[in-house]
C-alpha cells in the first residue's frame, strides 16, 4: 500500500534535498581524484594512476546505492505515492537552476529513482527522459573552462611558453626552449597560411590538463578569423624525471583518436563538465557527445546520452535487428542494427561445451576491461539493464536465437521486447572476415598490414598485463583506421596469473607421433608454441606472421613481459605514430 504524504508535503522537499546531496557528494569525490591526478603525474606514480582509474569507476554506483539506502531508511521511499514523486522531481529541478553539473545531477536522479520505482514509472512524470536544464551558457565560478592567450610582444613562442607555465607542474622541464622551438616549427609547417603577424591569433586552452597513463595532454585551439586550428600537446617524463613536450597533434582526426573508447579514460578537473564537452566538440565535431563524456570518466552520463540517441534513431529508422556477421560465439549472442554502427551482446544462458565458466565470471571480465589500460587495443562496452526495444524491429532469426540460447535474458511486454542485460559496443569488421577479403582480392599489402596489426595488438596487451586467452582471428576486429582491436573478453586473464611454458621434448618418436599429450598441464598453463596450430594454417598468413611476430610463439617474450610487470614497470604506449614524436624527427 502506498503512503500518501500530500502533493506539497515536507517529504518531497526532504527527498529532493537528500538526492542532490547524494549527487554533490559523488561529484566532490570525483573532482578530488581528478585533481589528485596532477600530483600523481608530478610524482611519476604510474601504479597509483592505474589504481585511481580503477577506483573511480566504482564512485558513481557506490553513491547511487548509498542514496537509495538513505531514501528507503529515512523516507520509506519505495512506498511514497505518485504525486509526491512528481513533486520531488519539480523541487529537484529547482535545486539545479544554479548548479554547475545539472545534466549529471539529472542522470543521478534517474539512477536513484529507477532503483526504487518499477519500470512502468520510467516516463517523464517521474524521471528525466529529456534534459530540463540547459548547459549551453554555464560558466565556472572559480576554474574557467578555458584560458585565452595572444601572441603579442613575444609572438607565438611566448604564447606557447605561457600556456605551459600556467599549468604550474611542480617538476622541471628538461629543455623547454628546445620544446617551444619544436612546437613552433611544427605549427609553421602545418599551417601553410599562417598570418605574417602572429598577433592575430587567439589561442584557447582547456583549463585542466587531461591525464592518462604516463602523459598529461594540453588541449586547445587557435582561432584566426573564421578559421580554427585544434591541437593537443602530450607532456611526458624523460628517464631523469624531467618533463618534455613529446609532439603536437594538429589534425582533428588524430585528436579524436586520443578519445577512442579503446583507450583508458582521462582524468581532468572540471567544474563545468558540459563546458569541456562543448569545447571538445568544437574541435572534434564528428565525435558523439556521449563518447566524450565517457572518455572524461563520466560513464553514466555518456550512457544516458547514447541511449537517447539510440531511441531517436529507432524512431526515425525502419530496418530490423539482425544477427551480427561472423562466426557465432559460444558465450555471447550478438546482433546488430544495420543502420546503426554498434553491436548488441547478450550473455547466453548456456555456453558452448568447451567453455568452463559461469555468467558471473563473464561479467567480471567485462568490468576488468573498464578498469585497465586498454592501450587502444580493447573495445570498451556500454552496459545496460532492462532496455525496452520495439518488438517489431527484431527479425525472426534474432527472436529465435533469443528464445533458444538466452530465454532468461529477455521478456516480451505487449509490443515491447525488454532485454534484461546487454553490452553495446562499436561495430567493427571481424578480423577473420577482413583477412579472407584481403586474401580473395589478392591484396598482399592489406593482408600484411592486418597481420602486423594483429601481432602488435597481442604484444601491447601483454605489455599492459592482459592475456587475451582466445586469440582466434574472429575475436578481433579492424577499425576504420586499420587498427586491430580485441573484443571477446570471456577468457582474458592478467598476464601475471598465467604460467607460460615450453612444450617438453617427447620421450620417444612414437609418443611424439601419437597425438596424445605426454606432459602434465595445469590450470593456467599456456604453451605459446601451440598458437601456430590454430592461427597459421594458411601458408601466406604463416609467412607474414613469422616475418613480424615469430617471438610470440615462444615463451620467452611472455615471460619477459611478466618480469617487467612484476617489477613495477609501466610500459609507454603512444596514441599517435612514433614518427610524429619530436625525438624521432630530424634535428
Amino acid at each position: 500500500m502506498k503512503i500518501s504524504v500530500g502533493l506539497y508535503g515536507t517529504n518531497a522537499h526532504q527527498i529532493a534535498l537528500a538526492m542532490i546531496q547524494g549527487f554533490n557528494k559523488h561529484y566532490t569525490l570525483f573532482r578530488q581524484t581528478c585533481r589528485d591526478a596532477k600530483t600523481r603525474f608530478e610524482n611519476a606514480d604510474w601504479l597509483g594512476v592505474h589504481k585511481a582509474v580503477k577506483e573511480r569507476i566504482r564512485f558513481y554506483d557506490d553513491r547511487v546505492d548509498e542514496c537509495v539506502v538513505r531514501l528507503k531508511h529515512e523516507f520509506d521511499a519505495q512506498n511514497v505515492d505518485d504525486a509526491t514523486w512528481q513533486q520531488v522531481k519539480l523541487l529537484y529541478i529547482g535545486l539545479l537552476l544554479n548548479h554547475k553539473q545539472p545534466e549529471l545531477a539529472e542522470t543521478f536522479f534517474n539512477s536513484v529513482t529507477t532503483k526504487i520505482l518499477h519500470r512502468t514509472y520510467f516516463h517523464n512524470d517521474f524521471i528525466f527522459v529529456r534534459p530540463t536544464i540547459s548547459t549551453e551558457n554555464l560558466e565556472a565560478d572559480s576554474d574557467p573552462t578555458y584560458r585565452s592567450y595572444y601572441a603579442n610582444d613575444d609572438g607565438l613562442r611566448g604564447a606557447i611558453r605561457a600556456i605551459v607555465a600556467d599549468f604550474r607542474w611542480q617538476r622541471p622541464f628538461a629543455d623547454l626552449e628546445r620544446d617551444v622551438e619544436r612546437v613552433y616549427g611544427a605549427v609553421l609547417k602545418h599551417v601553410k597560411d599562417m598570418p605574417r603577424r602572429e598577433v592575430n591569433f587567439q589561442i584557447q586552452v582547456l583549463g585542466s590538463p587531461f591525464y592518462r597513463n604516463k602523459a598529461a595532454y594540453i588541449i586547445g585551439k587557435a582561432i584566426n578569423g573564421a578559421t580554427e586550428y585544434p591541437f593537443a600537446v602530450p607532456v611526458l617524463h624523460d628517464d631523469e624525471g624531467r618533463l618534455y613536450l613529446d609532439t603536437i597533434l594538429l589534425d582533428a582526426w588524430r585528436i579524436g583518436l586520443l578519445f577512442s573508447l579503446s583507450r583508458a579514460y582521462f582524468m581532468a578537473d572540471m567544474e563545468v563538465p558540459s563546458g569541456y564537452v562543448q569545447f571538445l566538440r568544437s574541435i572534434m565535431p564528428n565525435k558523439p557527445r556521449s563518447e566524450i563524456y565517457i572518455m572524461l570518466g563520466l560513464g553514466k552520463q555518456g550512457k544516458t546520452m547514447f541511449f537517447r540517441d539510440l531511441i531517436y534513431h529507432l524512431h526515425h529508422s525502419e530496418d530490423q535487428f539482425t544477427m551480427a556477421p561472423g562466426i557465432r560465439g559460444l558465450v555471447m549472442l550478438v546482433f546488430t542494427l544495420p543502420s546503426y554502427p554498434y553491436v548488441f551482446k547478450i550473455i547466453k544462458d548456456v555456453f558452448g561445451s568447451s567453455k568452463e565458466m559461469d555468467q558471473a565470471t563473464v561479467k567480471r571480465k567485462f568490468m576488468l576491461v573498464k578498469q585497465v589500460d586498454r592501450v587502444g587495443r580493447m573495445a570498451d562496452t556500454l552496459e545496460f539493464s532492462n532496455v525496452l526495444f520495439p518488438l517489431d524491429r527484431f527479425d525472426a532469426e534474432v527472436l529465435e536465437e533469443l528464445r533458444t540460447l538466452a530465454p532468461s535474458k529477455f521478456e516480451i511486454d505487449g509490443d515491447q521486447l525488454i532485454i534484461k542485460h546487454v553490452y553495446i559496443e562499436r561495430r567493427m569488421e571481424p578480423l577473420n572476415i577482413h583477412l579472407d577479403r584481403m586474401d580473395r582480392s589478392n591484396n598482399v599489402d592489406g593482408l600484411e598490414h592486418a597481420i602486423r596489426e594483429y601481432g602488435s595488438a597481442i604484444r601491447e596487451l601483454a605489455q599492459a598485463n592482459i592475456f587475451p586467452g582466445d586469440m582466434l582471428w574472429k575475436n578481433f576486429g579492424i577499425t576504420r583506421y586499420g587498427r586491430v582491436v580485441f573484443y571477446d573478453y570471456d577468457e582474458i586473464e592478467y598476464m601475471t596469473d598465467i604460467n607460460f611454458r615450453s612444450i617438453p621434448p617427447a620421450p620417444d618418436f612414437e609418443t611424439e607421433m601419437s597425438g596424445e599429450v605426454w606432459y602434465p598441464v595445469n590450470r593456467g598453463d599456456v604453451f605459446p608454441e601451440e598458437f601456430a596450430t590454430f592461427l597459421l594454417g594458411s601458408p601466406q598468413v604463416r609467412k607474414l606472421f613469422m616475418k613480424h611476430h615469430k617471438d610470440l610463439l615462444q615463451p620467452g617474450f611472455w615471460q619477459d613481459a611478466q618480469e617487467k610487470i612484476r617489477s613495477g614497470h609501466v610500459e609507454d604506449f603512444f596514441p599517435y605514430p612514433q614518427e610524429l614524436r619530436f625525438c624521432n624527427q630530424p634535428a
